[in-house]
C-alpha cells in the first residue's frame, strides 16, 4: 500500500490542470512539530493511524511535483478552513516575502 502523503495546494487550479503539476506545502503529523517556528498547527487529525494527532503544514518546504505522474488524488476534506488557511499563508509570506 502506498504512504498517503497529504500537501496542501496553493496554485490555482487552471496553472494545475494546464501543467499537470502543483505548487504547496507538504503535511505532517510528526510531533516535534509542535515547536517549529514555521510549522502552522491547523486541528486534529482525521484517519485510523492518525486519529488525535496534531495536523501541521510545512511553510518552509515547498514543493512542486506532477499529480498526474504520481496518480495524486483530492484530500477528502477538499479545503482548508479559512482561519487556518489564512495563518499558513502569513507564515509563508514571512519566509518568502510576496508582499
Amino acid at each position: 500500500m502506498r504512504d498517503l502523503n497529504p500537501f496542501l495546494v496553493l496554485s490555482p487550479a487552471n496553472f494545475n490542470h494546464k501543467t499537470s503539476f502543483v505548487i504547496g506545502l507538504p503535511m505532517t503529523t510528526a510531533e516535534y512539530n509542535a515547536d517549529n517556528p514555521f510549522a502552522v498547527a491547523i486541528g486534529q487529525a482525521r484517519g485510523r493511524s492518525k486519529a488525535g494527532k496534531m495536523s501541521y503544514v510545512l511553510c518552509h518546504q515547498p514543493k512542486s511535483f506532477d499529480w498526474r505522474v504520481r496518480r495524486a488524488k483530492a484530500h477528502p476534506l477538499k479545503r482548508l478552513p479559512d482561519v487556518p488557511f489564512a495563518n499558513v499563508c502569513r507564515r509563508l509570506n514571512q519566509i518568502i516575502q510576496l508582499g
